[in-house]
């Protein structure tokens, strides 16, 4: 069983419980979609698959090291915690990372997801500590391209498109694009 404790296999057992019971959910709204060829149920089934993955792959790592901490990792060590100095910015920052997500949803309707979701992405990296421009760039591209790649090219799964001009027109302009892709196969 390797540096697997009690705790990390109640851990599991609480999160696949978790999943079981909304997959066991998403059969009372498991119904045809007339504009979404996967149905209903599609992209929320997609979501506990990845996350027993994730499940699946935390427990091979866990198997593997158990709960140590990483070697050579970035922070404090935990006995450190209790003597570390709470500047202002840290206050700032866990609250940013409170708000962030409020602010994106509010501006879904009016910006839309095509438009909103990279900022939102860039915004997240930038306040988890990355600097440099070309890897926000870099890494805020990979992440919209799969979220991207996933709700529109294997999930099919409508986003909301936003009501003010330029954001409407953008994802006026990424649906014109899914549909000429969705019509070459």
């Amino acid at each position: 069983m390797g540096k697997l404790n009690t705790s990390h296999l109640i851990e599991a057992v609480a999160w696949v419980a978790i999943a079981a019971l909304f997959f066991i959910y998403s059969f009372e709204f498991n119904q045809k979609i007339e504009i979404y060829k996967f149905g209903a149920t599609a992209w929320p089934r997609s979501i506990l698959l990845m996350l027993m993955l994730v499940i699946a792959g935390n427990l091979f790592y866990q198997r593997a090291n158990g709960s140590t901490p990483q070697p050579g990792r970035v922070g404090i060590s935990e006995d450190d915690l209790d003597d570390a100095e709470k500047p202002l910015s840290s206050y700032l920052n866990i609250g940013s990372f409170l708000f962030l997500p409020l602010i994106f949803a509010w501006s879904l309707k009016p910006v839309g997801f095509y438009a909103a979701t990279p900022v939102f992405t860039a915004l997240v990296i930038v306040l988890l500590g990355e600097r440099r421009p070309r890897w926000i760039i870099g890494i805020t591209l990979f992440i919209y391209a799969i979220i991207i790649g996933l709700f529109m090219i294997v999930l099919n799964a409508p986003l909301p498109q936003g009501t003010v001009s330029p954001f409407y027109d953008f994802s006026a302009f990424m649906l014109r694009m899914n549909n000429q892709l969705q019509n070459m196969f």
